[in-house]
């Protein structure tokens, strides 16, 4: 059961709100397409908070995605009676009495490249245990959604002592306001990374710019039935509308990875969104377009520095091929301070960010002699295992295997579906790299945005688990939890969305 969560932020069903993403990339991609001047004034408008002091809008760049789970809007209103019984969210009366709350139960972080062709995504676990940073308040420790929830609370307290007459308008957004800083600070702190800009969404801004989409398409591997979240769905692959695609981001009691697989159903999402925006016409659609930037000058809050039309230009060669998501490892689970947990090593944490978004570059002496590694132990060489396949867990299964063979476990997750099986390496991997590749039947590579002594697989449609590693996995490397969950690979059938709990 859930544990008693911080001030501001009560126990009750929660919601996933990360299709943000859709509307950025939407503006950017079509901005660089040349539209109207409405759409592009559409595009400058959105932003309005200066709670960070924002970092560039064009060249590498990271940036924080954010959903937060509140029953109310911008300006501190109780959402729709009508919004509400979609998200099977209570009535008014329930969250005028404390119901719901304003946890960022999304958190993705994500590292854009310069020159905009690349990019990658960490998703971080809504219960990670940290200690906060920029809060107000005295809660200086919690489960890292709660950051902003806190800090919005003990604001709010503070202003309404010292301006009573001050209105609900006002009250909402300065709340907000320090809520951001304490969530954009606190993730900072966690992952040893400068934030540049953010984006966050709320309930009903979800649903709206759902609804402009007209659905998305997901898979599942099981069927689901949760009274909680309203989620009521068949095995396989199918379209859900706005309301359903609320409960399919907010289910959590009977997935059986609890929080792990619904942060793996927001990188499913952000799949299909993806997908839909490449390939059904959203973008050369002038009218779905304005109704897009409509909403999310309503409902999406971004840094007020973010200068959109910058950034625009740069991600016009984004793709879902090259946005690769990853979940930050947690080291197990316990009960803090009466709430249920995840215990996190957040020098692990930092380290594997810091690999993944400043990757040390190759010289120009190691690409005309990749052959010749720096160190040829299998201890000084730490391998990521990505599934693009169709086997579930058989990233888990791989780098268990070779963890065993005395390799160093490396992230564990998914990667856009692809027919072939590929390993690359950085710097002083290549002897290791090669034995490893002969493994799967293929020839290494070498990757300059790869770390030095890395190997990365990304495992194809038809990979399977190599013999000599079958017999030494007995589990999964112990920076993974659990390997059959989000971390251990899905199902990927067509069109890179892939099939989740």
């Amino acid at each position: 059961m859930p544990g008693r969560r911080g001030p501001g932020s009560p126990a009750g069903p929660v919601a996933r709100t990360w299709y943000f993403i859709s509307c950025i990339l939407a503006a950017l991609i079509l901005l660089a397409s040349g539209f109207s001047y409405v759409v592009i004034r559409d595009v400058g408008s959105i932003g309005g908070s200066h709670a960070i002091a924002s970092g560039p809008s064009a060249g590498a760049q990271n940036i924080l995605l954010m959903g937060l789970e509140s029953r109310r809007d911008w300006n501190g209103n109780i959402l729709p009676a009508s919004i509400l019984a979609k998200l099977h969210a209570g009535n008014a009366q329930a969250v005028a009495n404390g119901t719901g709350g304003n946890d960022t139960n999304t958190l993705i972080l994500i590292h854009i490249f310069a020159g905009g062709k690349k990019a990658v995504g960490f998703s971080i676990p809504r219960d990670d245990w940290v200690h906060f940073a920029g809060t107000v308040g005295p809660q200086q420790v919690g489960k890292i959604d709660q950051a902003y929830g806190v800090s919005m609370y003990f604001q709010q307290a503070s202003l309404r002592q010292q301006h009573p007459s001050m209105g609900q308008d006002q009250l909402a957004f300065l709340g907000n306001e320090a809520g951001r800083r304490a969530a954009v600070a606190s993730v900072e702190q966690l992952t040893g990374v400068r934030i540049d800009h953010f984006a966050e969404v709320n309930l009903d801004g979800f649903y709206e710019l759902a609804k402009v989409f007209g659905g998305v398409e997901v898979c599942l591997n099981h069927a689901v039935h949760d009274p909680k979240s309203g989620a009521n769905f068949h095995k396989g692959y199918q379209h859900l509308d706005a309301a359903q695609a609320l409960s399919f981001v907010r289910q959590r009691d009977g997935l059986p990875n609890g929080d792990l697989d619904r942060t793996h159903r927001q990188q499913a999402f952000i799949d299909s969104v993806m997908h839909q925006l490449q390939t059904q016409g959203v973008l050369g659609d002038l009218s779905k377009v304005s109704a897009l930037l409509s909403v999310a000058k309503q409902y999406v809050i971004t840094d007020a520095g973010w200068n959109l039309l910058d950034f625009a230009s740069q991600m016009r060669s984004l793709t879902s091929g090259n946005l690769v998501f990853r979940t930050l490892p947690i080291k197990g689970f316990a009960t803090i301070d009466g709430q249920d947990a995840n215990v996190v090593d957040v020098p692990q944490i930092q380290s594997i960010v810091h690999a993944a978004f400043f990757p040390r570059p190759v010289s120009r002496h190691a690409r005309h002699h990749v052959a010749a590694p720096i160190k040829s132990s299998a201890a000084a060489t730490t391998v990521d295992v990505l599934n693009g396949g169709s086997t579930n867990g058989l990233a888990g299964g791989v780098s268990a295997g070779l963890v065993k063979a005395g390799y160093q476990a490396g992230t564990v997750g998914n990667t856009a579906a692809r027919t072939l099986t590929s390993v690359s390496y950085g710097s002083g991997a290549a002897a290791n790299a090669a034995a490893i590749a002969r493994l799967f039947g293929v020839t290494a590579v070498p990757d300059g945005s790869l770390a030095a002594g890395h190997v990365q697989i990304l495992l194809g449609a038809k990979a399977v688990l190599p013999g000599d590693l079958s017999a030494s996995t007995p589990t999964a490397p112990a920076t993974v939890i659990p390997t059959s969950g989000p971390q251990g690979g899905a199902v990927i059938a067509k069109d890179g969305i892939p099939c989740v709990n």
